[in-house]
C-alpha cells in the first residue's frame, strides 16, 4: 500500500493510508491470528527492491491496497500474482473504478472520510479478518495467471527460506524500530545507539542496504551531518546511485558545509536534473543550496550575495513550476521573493500565495500528519500577517514532535519575512525564538 496521506490524482479527496494500516490492518491482522508487515519501500522513496521481492515471494498472506491505481502496488501485486496461486487479498477506496484488469477479481471496497479516514473501520477489519482466516486455510486459487494456467507451476522455495525469511523481517522490524526511538533522546546518547546499530548491520555477511537507508534518515534526524555523509557514500553502488540517497547526500553536504560541500552538493543535483529532468523534489534541494550560499554571503558582507539570491530563486521557481501542487519549492519561492523586495517580487508574491495556499490545502493544511505541510501552514500565516491563525499551527507543527533542524529551517524562515511586508511582525519573531528554544 502506499504510505502517509496521498491524494485522489486530479481530483480533492486524500486518503490517509497510514491511518488505514493503523486502524483497520492491524487490528485485522491480530484478530485473525497473523503476523503483519507493512512493506516500508515508499517510505524510503521506493529504493530498496530485494527486500520487498523477498516479501511478496515468501509472504503466506499478502494485502494490496489498489485505491489510485498506485503504480508501485500494482507492480508489486503482478508478482506475486506471477508467484503464488492464493492468499492475496484486495482492498481499494471506492473512489473510482478499478482498472479493468483487476475489475473482475473479488475485493474489498471501503468509503473514505473528508480527512482521508476510513469511514466504517470496523466493517473494514471485520471484513480483512474474515478474508485472512480464509487465507490461512489456503482454499482456491486468487491469482489470474494460476486459474487460466491449470499446469503452471509458480515459484516453490523451501521451507527453511521462509523461516528465514521471517527471522530477518523480524530482526529488521526491531533494529527499524530502536532507530527510530533512538533519535528521541538526547543527541550524544542518540549517536551511541545508532553506532551500536550500525555495527550489528555491518556485521551481517550480506550487509542490508534496507537497514543502512533507516539508520542515514536516523542520523539525518539528530542532525548527524557527517554520519549521513559518510552512510551515503558507502551504501552498496545500487543504493547509492538511486535518486533519493543522491538528494540526502547533496542536503547532508549542504548541512555538514565543510569546505567544498556545498559545491559538491550543487554538482550532484545538477547532475541528476541533467540526467532525470526536472523534479520538484531536486530542485528544491537545489534551492536550499543555493540560499544557504546566499545567506552566508550576506552575513559576510560579499557582495556577491545578489547572484546567489538570484540563483536560490530560480531553482525554487522552476520546482515550483515543474509541479505546482508540490508546495515546498512554492513556499520558499514566495520567501526569497519577499525578502528581495522589489515591486514585481511583491506583486508575484501576491499572485502566487493563493496557488502556494491550495497546494497546502491538498494535502490536508493543519490536518495533515506532517510537520512541513503543518509549518507551511504557518509561513503563510505570517506572510498573510494572520497572528491568530499562525500560533495555531505553531501548536499543531509541535504536537507532530519535529527533529531540531526541521524547527530551525522554519525558524530561520520566518527571520526573512522580519521587516519586509508588515511594520508590526513581532509575534513572527517571537515564534521563530520559540521553535529554535523548543525541544
Amino acid at each position: 500500500m502506499p504510505f502517509g496521506v496521498k491524494e485522489e490524482p486530479g481530483g480533492s479527496r486524500v486518503v490517509d493510508f497510514d491511518r488505514i494500516h493503523a486502524e483497520c490492518l492491524e487490528p485485522a491482522a491480530e484478530a485473525a491470528e497473523v503476523e503483519s508487515i507493512r512493506a516500508d519501500e515508499e517510505a524510503l522513496g521506493g529504493i530498496i527492491h530485494k527486500a520487498m521481492y523477498e516479501r511478496l515471494l515468501l509472504a503466506e498472506i499478502v494485502v494490496a491496497d489498489l485505491t489510485f491505481a498506485n503504480a508501485n502496488v500494482f507492480y508489486e501485486l503482478g508478482i506475486r500474482h506471477a508467484a503464488r496461486p492464493r492468499s492475496t487479498i484486495l482492498i481499494y477506496a471506492k473512489l473510482g473504478q478499478l482498472p479493468f484488469d483487476v475489475a473482475p477479481i473479488r475485493a474489498i471496497p471501503y468509503e473514505i472520510g473528508s480527512e482521508g479516514e476510513v469511514s466504517d473501520p470496523d466493517a473494514l477489519r471485520a471484513a480483512i479478518a474474515e478474508r485472512l482466516e480464509v487465507a490461512k486455510n489456503g482454499d482456491g486459487a486468487d491469482s489470474p495467471l494460476f486459474q487460466l494456467l491449470s499446469d503452471y507451476p509458480g515459484i516453490t522455495l523451501p521451507h527453511e527460506a521462509t523461516e528465514a525469511f521471517r527471522e530477518r523481517a523480524r530482526w529488521a522490524s526491531e533494529l527499524t524500530i530502536r532507530a527510530n526511538e533512538a533519535t528521541r533522546v538526547e543527541p550524544d546518547a542518540a549517536r551511541e545507539e545508532l553506532a551500536r546499530i550500525e555495527a550489528e548491520i555491518k556485521a551481517l555477511r550480506d550487509v542490508n542496504g534496507e537497514l543502512l537507508v533507516v539508520l542515514m534518515l536516523s542520523y539525518r534526524a539528530i542532525e548527524a551531518w557527517a554520519d549521513v555523509v559518510r552512510l551515503a557514500e558507502a551504501l552498496p553502488p545500487r543504493v547509492a546511485e538511486l535518486p533519493t540517497v543522491r538528494e540526502q547526500l547533496a542536503m547532508a553536504l549542504n548541512r555538514r558545509s565543510q569546505p567544498g560541500d556545498r559545491r559538491r552538493a550543487i554538482a550532484i543535483l545538477e547532475e541528476m536534473l541533467e540526467k532525470h529532468g526536472d523534479s520538484p523534489e531536486t530542485l528544491g534541494i537545489l534551492g536550499r543550496c543555493y540560499k544557504s550560499r546566499w545567506q552566508e554571503k550576506r552575513e559576510a558582507g560579499d557582495p556577491g550575495d545578489a547572484d546567489a539570491l538570484e540563483d536560490a530563486i530560480e531553482a525554487y521557481d522552476r520546482g515550483f513550476a515543474t509541479d505546482p501542487r508540490d508546495y515546498y519549492p512554492g513556499i520558499n519561492l514566495l520567501t526569497l521573493l519577499c525578502r528581495r523586495g522589489r515591486a514585481e517580487d511583491i506583486d508575484r508574491v501576491r499572485s502566487l500565495e493563493p496557488v502556494v495556499t491550495f497546494a497546502v490545502a491538498r494535502k490536508g493544511g493543519l490536518r495533515a500528519p506532517d510537520y512541513w505541510t503543518r509549518a507551511t501552514v504557518l509561513e503563510l500565516c505570517a506572510l498573510a500577517g494572520n497572528e491568530k491563525d499562525g500560533r495555531r499551527a505553531l501548536s499543531a507543527m509541535l504536537d507532530t514532535e519535529p527533529d531540531g533542524w526541521m524547527r530551525k529551517t522554519t525558524a530561520d524562515n520566518l527571520d526573512l519575512y522580519a521587516g519586509a511586508l508588515y511594520a508590526d511582525d513581532s509575534w513572527v519573531v517571537a515564534v521563530a525564538t520559540q521553535l529554535r528554544g523548543s525541544r
